[in-house]
């Protein structure tokens, strides 16, 4: 059965952080993000924004349009506005991820509104692994101290850093040449299963109705979701479900039980066991974390 759906955009300073709605740039660290959409990051775009990630450890599999990127250590890909993606990431990996208005990049680096300019040939997809030292890696960090400053001409230098970074990424861009790929059969199976398990998380499916559903065997759908993801097929549907836990203990005043109900578990207590195994700390103790995080940033 082939499951069609359409991909969805997302605004970062809409779903996830209001504060900046309007805002040209927005920084944020990888396990923050994290924390909010998961770690398997379905396919997805952004209208009218650039993004540039920098996974700083752990293995990285990304997906850019039909193209497929597996790399260890330092990774860098860089998604252009409306182009689809997807990635996954390991749950110790950190990094950074800037989101930035497309008018904005064009300005910067004279782009003539993003028409007729040499420039924007060199700004398309890639995903690149980065040695300890490159040039990029202490850019964002200036940029991200220059942020969190209040200083004189505060938001020049930032724009100053951030046009570095942005020239930074395009010759990154033009000097990578490696890709690795998948056959594409195999990355739409993958995020046809993606989708389902966005339907059916909290309906505990086992994985032989996912499986079905896709008109493949059981262990064709854990070979592909390993070979795409390096994720079991069981293990990013506990993500999916771990996911959504996170965010209601974070989001709402639910009692413990209250949300392990809402995620489909009968028993609260199999719901306290089930979290605390895959978070090594019990969701008390996870609501306690994040509200301290929080308190701590106002």
């Amino acid at each position: 059965m082939r499951v069609v759906t359409k991909i969805p955009n997302i605004n970062i300073g809409q779903v996830y952080d209001q504060r900046y709605a309007n805002s040209e740039l927005h920084f944020e660290y990888l396990d923050n993000l994290a924390n909010f959409f998961g770690r398997n990051m379905p396919v997805h775009y952004h209208d009218r924004f650039y993004q540039i990630h920098i996974i700083l450890d752990g293995s990285t599999h990304v997906h850019l349009d039909e193209k497929h990127y597996t790399n260890e250590g330092i990774t860098l890909f860089f998604t252009p506005p409306a182009v689809p993606h997807s990635f996954v990431t390991e749950s110790s990996s950190s990094g950074y991820v800037l989101t930035i208005q497309q008018q904005l990049v064009w300005r910067l680096l004279d782009m003539e509104c993003g028409l007729n300019n040499i420039m924007v040939d060199q700004m398309k997809p890639f995903c690149t692994q980065l040695v300890q030292d490159c040039p990029i890696l202490s850019l964002i960090q200036h940029l991200k101290r220059e942020l969190d400053s209040s200083g004189m001409m505060q938001e020049k230098a930032t724009q100053s850093l951030l046009q570095l970074v942005l020239i930074e990424v395009m010759r990154l861009g033009i000097r990578n040449k490696s890709e690795k790929t998948n056959r594409s059969v195999d990355i739409t199976l993958f995020h046809n299963f993606n989708h389902l398990v966005e339907t059916h998380y909290i309906e505990h499916w086992a994985l032989g109705e996912y499986a079905e559903k896709i008109g493949i065997s059981v262990s064709r759908l854990n070979d592909i979701c390993r070979r795409v993801s390096g994720l079991s097929s069981k293990k990013i549907i506990i993500d999916r479900q771990m996911q959504e836990a996170r965010r209601s203990l974070q989001f709402t005043s639910k009692s413990v039980s209250e949300i392990g109900y809402d995620l489909g578990f009968r028993d609260p207590a199999y719901f306290a066991r089930f979290f605390r195994k895959y978070s090594d700390m019990t969701a008390s103790e996870y609501r306690s974390k994040v509200t301290k995080n929080v308190e701590n940033n106002y």
